[in-house]
Formats: C-alpha cells, structure tokens, sequence
C-alpha cells in the first residue's frame, strides 16, 4: 500500500514537472495559509443566465474580465468542498462574443487563493489556448488577446498544472462565437455543462482526491456544478417556446449521452458546429472538452427529465428538471 501511494505522489510530480516544461510556465510561491475558504451558499450556475444575442452586424473588441477564486460549498446537502472557480460558480460565466470580434481577456487571481490558476478557451488559436499568457499568482492579474475566428460553442477551463485537478474542482465554463449572419430565433436558453468530481472522506471532510482520477470514476457526475443544481432550480419555460440549450462536458474524462427524457432534439449543432446540422435526434454524444447545441419544440407541459444517459450516473448528479407549463395538447399526449 505504501507502494503505491508513494507512485502516485512520484506520478504528480512527474505531471508538474512536464506541465512546466510544456508550456514554460513561471515559479510561484504558493500560499500555505490555512485559513478557512470562503462559504458560497450555492455554488451552481443558474442555467438561465445565458448572455443576451448580439445582434450588431460588425466586428468590435470585447473586454472580458474574470476572477479565478477557490471557495467552499455543498456538493449535496450537508457535504461541504473545496471548490475552484471562476467568478464563484461552476460553471464559470458564459461568454458570448461574434465571429471576428478581437476580445481582450484579463485573469484575475483572487489574494485568497491558495494556487496559481489560468485560462485555456477552446475558441482560441495560439499556444496553450491562452494558458501560455495567463498563469496567473494570488493577488496577481495577466491580460492577453485573441481573435475569435471560428464560430461555434467551445468549453474553456484551468490549464495549470495538475490540470485534471482544476478542471475537476471546477474551474470550467463555456464561450458562444456567434457566426456572422447570426442565431435563428429561440423563445427560452439554457446553459448546462456537465462535470465530474473525484473526492475523498477523510475524517468527515470531503477532499479532492487523484487516485480516483487516474481511474476515471468519478464519485459525482454533475449538471452545473453540484449534485442538486437543475432539481433545486429547474429550467423553466412554457408551452409554445422553442427552447435552446447550450450543453458542455467539462471532462475530465467521461463521454456524455445527452438526453432529455420526454422530447426529441429537433435540431442537434454536433459538436457544437454551425457548418451542418442533424434533425430529429434522441440523444448527443458530447466528448470530454467537447459542446453541443440541441434545440426543441414544447408542445405538452410537464416535468422533462435532463439526463446523461449513462443512466448509472443518475444517483451520482447527471440529473436535471425543465419544468413546462401551459394547457394540455391530448391530441400529441393524452391518457386513454
């Protein structure tokens, strides 16, 4: 047994150790302060809060600013843990930009952290995706730019070294590069990106936890952030609406079946993709690191079930709720 925990910490060091040289990161001098994080009551991000569409027909320089901030909150009721995050939440805000745009991006690391964070957007073409220029101390703020040249939905997440730590306790969200001629015209967004966290009880506390990692199984499978997130605050529309839901897997490893039990995707953006579309779809494959864009008609009011439908993964959080209201349509779905 000592064996073994002795290759893991060896297997972390050799992980560091290449990290750096990768991508040739600075030294830092990491705060040892043991002083408690501070409580986020809830930790998740509303599902709702998708930025508004852009509908200006030309190209301009968007400044964005986040805050890379370690915190605490509950897994599940009563479960605390030691969340990473940007902007206090996971997942981090959803950005939203237009093809062409030039956007200025500026990292900030909250003096209360206790790691060097940074920024790896999908949607960005240079080293590291951004990594390379915004490592980023305690205390410390970097500022780098990108052009966004090609449409779609991408993920971004931490890029420090060990980075499926960062990833895992969080440190994720997603960015829209609306195309040039625009979206077409839905009643209802929704922003969901699923996660996974690999913990530890060690005396009651609930710990991040590598050996699990490595085996790919995490203890939670989570929409936005904890185990709860989409029952406790659902996704709301109505009958009528034409509903579009920007889906990501943050990773760190798993494969996503996206389902939502009780509708077809009437239209499914693979990998998150304009260039082509699939019509009539009952559930997506979102890679690790990869996005989809579904939408859908509402015609029958109800409780829809959001689902991974790896459907083991129900009880460890892959579970969410739209909540549709309006009149009954027997026609399409009646008891008889």
């Amino acid at each position: 047994m000592k064996s073994k925990n002795l290759l893991i910490v060896l297997g972390i060091f050799v992980l560091i150790l290449i990290g750096f040289q990768i991508f040739n990161y600075d030294e830092f001098e990491i705060s040892i302060d043991e002083d408690f994080l501070e409580s986020i009551e809830d930790i998740s991000k509303d599902a709702s809060l998708v930025p508004e569409e852009i509908e200006r027909g030309f190209e301009k320089v968007v400044k964005i600013s986040l805050t890379a901030k370690e915190v605490s909150s509950e897994i599940e009721p009563g479960l605390f843990y030691d969340y990473w995050t940007y902007e206090e939440t996971v997942p981090g805000p959803m950005l939203r930009v237009r093809e062409g745009d030039t956007i200025e991006l500026t990292l900030k690391n909250d003096e209360s952290s206790k790691n060097p964070h940074s920024i790896d957007l999908h949607a960005v073409t240079g080293p590291g995706g951004g990594a390379v220029l915004t490592q980023v101390a305690p205390g410390e703020s970097k500022t780098f730019k990108f052009k966004a040249m090609n449409p779609g939905l991408f993920v971004y997440h931490c890029a420090t070294p060990i980075i499926p730590e960062h990833i895992a306790n969080g440190m994720y969200g997603m960015i829209l590069v609306e195309p040039k001629e625009g979206l077409s015209k839905v009643d209802k967004e929704f922003y969901v990106v699923q996660g996974e966290l690999y913990t530890t009880d060690e005396n009651g506390e609930i710990k991040f936890d590598y050996s699990i990692v490595e085996s790919e199984t995490p203890n939670y499978v989570v929409f936005n952030g904890k185990k709860t997130a989409l029952s406790d605050n659902p996704l709301k529309a109505k009958v009528g609406d034409r509903v579009r839901i920007y889906f990501g897997n943050a990773g760190v490893s798993l494969v996503s079946s996206f389902h939502v039990i009780g509708e077809i995707f009437d239209t499914v953006y693979s990998e998150a993709s304009f260039s082509s579309t699939h019509n009539n779809v009952q559930t997506t494959i979102v890679p690790a690191g990869g996005a989809t864009i579904v939408e859908f008609d509402l015609e029958v009011p109800g409780n829809y079930l959001l689902v991974d439908h790896a459907l083991a993964r129900l009880d460890k959080g892959a579970l969410g709720i739209m909540e549709v209201g309006g009149d009954e349509n027997e026609e399409i779905y009646s008891e008889i």
